[in-house]
């Protein structure tokens, strides 16, 4: 009798409304799949003569939709609902744009941004493979090393950190825009100029929160390492690196996200004719915006990407040398 009042409960409380917003987000779809078929043969440009009908659809569709997944998000966890979002969005704003006859040239739909990544896929991987490879990761790299380096003597000599930490947090606020023209123009139009550019990006935020996370170490865990006659060694590895650790992740995320538009802003301002800055550009001034959006897709998934490596490295390291403490 209680497991059957249990049963009731959960259905009333839990599996009912999730089937009820997956009922919504499905008729959600139809309608806007049907809003899209009445206007797919209608030319890009011309509105479409049942304008009324697919706008009145589109608009059932997207309201369906916004309950449905309210529904589902509330009680599904994980990537589901910002999935289910994803797929919806993008069925609105396809049917949106062709209803409102929106030129392509000022802003494309999303079935011509797909046809313009797969029929653009060997040129667009080329330049995702200089952006990121070349310019992104070598800068995001190199950056990180000297940022780590200078961190360890600012923590080791105490007039560094009066004389030279002011100084980072001002050339931290500098934009990155102003700088890029000038150290393309010193290094050349080659990969090693946006380099740079991202090493300067992604060295200042992380060389402050190195700083702070060396510096957060636990005063009593100290003075115990000092009591039991721990080398300064092995008190750093022990005591201040796991408390560090936090700090500079945080920061690494932060400049995934900088060394990707540090590599792309610096092709802006020149390029040896590769790289998906200089695509977005180009394509840009070609009204071909089918492009490059479809660029824009490659650089979104290739930081996305970056990040989750670097979330999936924090959740390795700080599990290993929280352990370890």
């Amino acid at each position: 009798m209680a497991s059957r009042a249990a049963e009731v409960k959960l259905r009333r409380g839990g599996v009912a409304p999730l089937a009820l917003g997956w009922g919504l987000v499905v008729a959600s779809f139809v309608l806007l799949g049907v809003a899209i078929s009445q206007v797919l043969n209608v030319q890009f440009g011309t509105t479409p003569s049942n304008q009324g009908t697919v706008l009145l659809l589109t608009a059932l569709g997207v309201v369906l939709g916004v309950f449905g997944i309210g529904r589902i998000a509330d009680r599904t966890r994980g990537l589901t609902p910002a999935l289910v979002t994803f797929v919806f969005s993008l069925l609105a704003v396809e049917a949106l744009l062709r209803a409102y006859a929106v030129p392509p040239g000022l802003i494309p739909t999303p079935s011509r941004v797909w046809t313009a990544l797969v029929n653009g896929l060997e040129v667009l991987a080329r330049d995702a493979a200089v952006t990121f490879v070349q310019e992104a990761l070598v800068g995001y790299l190199g950056g990180t090393i000297v940022a780590i380096l200078v961190a360890l003597a600012v923590v080791r000599f105490r007039f560094l950190e009066r004389g030279l930490l002011p100084y980072a947090a001002v050339a931290s606020s500098v934009p990155i825009v102003a700088l890029a023209p000038v150290i393309v123009k010193a290094f050349g139009l080659e990969p090693v100029s946006k380099a740079i550019i991202v090493g300067i990006t992604v060295f200042f935020p992380i060389v402050v929160n190195v700083v702070r996370g060396l510096q957060s170490a636990n005063p009593h865990h100290l003075d115990l390492m000092r009591t039991y006659a721990v080398p300064p060694a092995r008190t750093f590895l022990l005591v201040r690196v796991p408390s560090a650790l936090p700090f500079l992740f945080t920061a690494l995320k932060i400049a995934t996200t900088l060394a990707m538009i540090g590599a792309i802003v610096g092709e802006f301002f020149g390029a040896t004719g590769e790289g998906l800055g200089f695509r977005i550009q180009i394509e840009a001034g070609r009204f071909n915006l089918d492009v490059v959006w479809a660029a824009i897709v490659v650089a979104s998934v290739l930081g996305i990407a970056f990040y989750g490596l670097v979330s999936w490295l924090e959740s390795r390291f700080t599990f290993r040398f929280g352990s370890a403490k």
